[in-house]
């Protein structure tokens, strides 16, 4: 063991307990109470006798006050060597140090250990930020995030909304019955969302395997097989291209309920998002920029096309002529691909013309059937399915169904998307023959949902990027 990196050196307090304790104490005040503390030396201010040192741990700040009349121990002076609190006047910032000391307040009223003892356990060898400016490069910010989280407070705080949001998200399902289950990440086939998939080759079988796009195929056979309520935090990785919404491994909740349908769904999600944002930032009023949204249920339930009527001006259906809605599509400067059907053209209208205009919260409901091919039929309209997509402040939140549970007609669904890939759609998908087969053995009427957790902590914490809300964006590599 290297003697500039001893261990063994335990703290017994934390900044927050310590300011929770003894946080009443009158200016002036010395204690008899001897506390352990480690942590960070964020700032150094030496005063000639004296040197003050904020040290930052897990849970906060403490001062450290360092007199040479306080020492004991290995640092302490000895008669006639001249030690002037040398040793600890040479630590810098950012390095990592124990401390021993009585609690005690100064003159002006800061709470503080005054050290007796003290080791240095790592030090910093890197120069930390400037303590006035920070970690301004974002580039910078992202590739270290471990500097970025010292060097900037507010990164801390959304960190700790994404922290929150995961546990009460948990939570919330936990007590309404659901049990939170694994799938697999690598997959034989990628199914269960219409996205690129990443490739990588299986050495030991000599096949072909995928990084899932999305749990969803695996969690619906889990109701196959009798458990009711299931949801899962899941890592999904899809091969696209990196924009402020969009990183190729993200997180998304699952959920699905037997015995459920998308209007359950729809109270499950509104609940389940309003509890988030309570236990996240203690309120569900969220800034989204210039405009205050209340996550508080009920939300708003349009349909679509009442949607595109109301922002673009023009009737749709999927029983449209087609030419007629690829007349609307040019008058509105909406490229499309001359294979797309009457479903894929009216989405295609909704997200140019309507999306980005809905503040929301709102759930924007019943879409095509063409597009939608693990949903439900539409009870009402054949051509449409019972799908929802949550929308607020313009952007889309996750998605949920009344999930199709037909064998036959969702091998239909599967043949028109591998139909879409042979016309050139990358992100389509074949049929899923094991899935199908535990559509065969009975899949009790249910409804899913998902919801992307970045998405909903930029929500939250009020950021553009969902490179600000994960620890470890990817980014493109750096020169050499």
């Amino acid at each position: 063991m290297s003697d500039a990196y001893p261990v063994g050196f335990k703290p017994d307090r934390s900044a927050a307990s310590l300011h929770d304790e003894f946080g009443a104490l009158e200016p002036g005040t010395e204690t008899e109470t001897t506390v352990t503390v480690a942590g960070r030396l964020v700032l150094l201010r030496r005063q000639g006798k004296l040197t003050f040192a904020t040290l930052r741990d897990g849970s906060g700040e403490i001062q450290l006050f360092v007199s040479i009349d306080s020492l004991i121990g290995p640092h302490a002076p000895e008669p006639g060597s001249g030690f002037q609190k040398a040793v600890f006047d040479d630590l810098n910032r950012g390095d990592i140090v124990w401390a021993r000391g009585a609690v005690m307040t100064t003159k002006r009223g800061e709470l503080s250990v005054k050290v007796q003892e003290f080791q240095l356990l790592a030090p910093a060898l890197r120069p930390m930020p400037d303590k006035w400016h920070g970690l301004a490069d974002v580039d910078t910010r992202f590739r270290q995030r471990e500097v970025d989280l010292i060097a900037n407070p507010e990164v801390r705080r959304v960190f700790d909304i994404r922290l929150a949001t995961v546990h009460a998200i948990r939570e919330f399902l936990t007590e309404r019955g659901f049990v939170e289950v694994e799938t697999p990440i690598l997959q034989s086939r990628p199914g269960g969302a219409a996205a690129r998939p990443f490739a990588t080759h299986y050495n030991a079988l000599g096949v072909e395997a995928y990084l899932r796009v999305a749990p969803e195929l695996y969690l619906k056979r889990l109701l196959v097989g009798g458990y009711e309520r299931v949801f899962e935090l899941a890592k999904n990785f899809r091969n696209e291209g990196l924009t402020t919404r969009h990183q190729p491994e993200f997180t998304m909740l699952e959920a699905y309920q037997a015995y459920a349908d998308y209007f359950d769904m729809m109270d499950l999600f509104e609940g389940l998002v309003a509890h988030a944002a309570e236990q996240a930032i203690g309120t569900t009023l969220v800034q989204f920029g210039d405009q205050q949204i209340d996550l508080a249920p009920p939300w708003q339930r349009r349909t679509m096309l009442d949607l595109i009527k109301e922002h673009a001006g023009i009737d749709v259906h999927p029983s449209t002529p087609i030419d007629e809605l690829r007349g609307h599509c040019d008058a509105l400067d909406v490229e499309y691909e001359d294979w797309w059907g009457p479903g894929k053209l009216i989405v295609e209208l909704y997200e140019k013309t309507t999306e980005s205009n809905l503040v929301g919260p709102v759930f924007v409901c019943d879409h095509p059937l063409e597009v939608s091919p693990l949903a439900q039929t539409h009870r009402d309209d054949p051509l449409m399915v019972e799908r929802f997509e949550p929308i607020v402040a313009g952007r889309e939140l996750g998605n949920a169904f009344t999930e199709l549970n037909d064998p036959v007609e969702q091998r239909r669904r599967f043949e028109m998307q591998a139909a879409a890939r042979d016309h050139g759609d990358d992100e389509a998908h074949g049929v899923d023959e094991e899935y199908v087969r535990a559509l065969e053995t009975g899949l009790p009427p249910c409804g899913g949902l998902g919801i992307g957790v970045d998405r909903l902590v930029m929500l939250l914490a009020g950021v553009t990027s969902i490179r600000e809300v994960l620890f470890f964006p990817y980014l493109k590599p750096e020169a050499d």
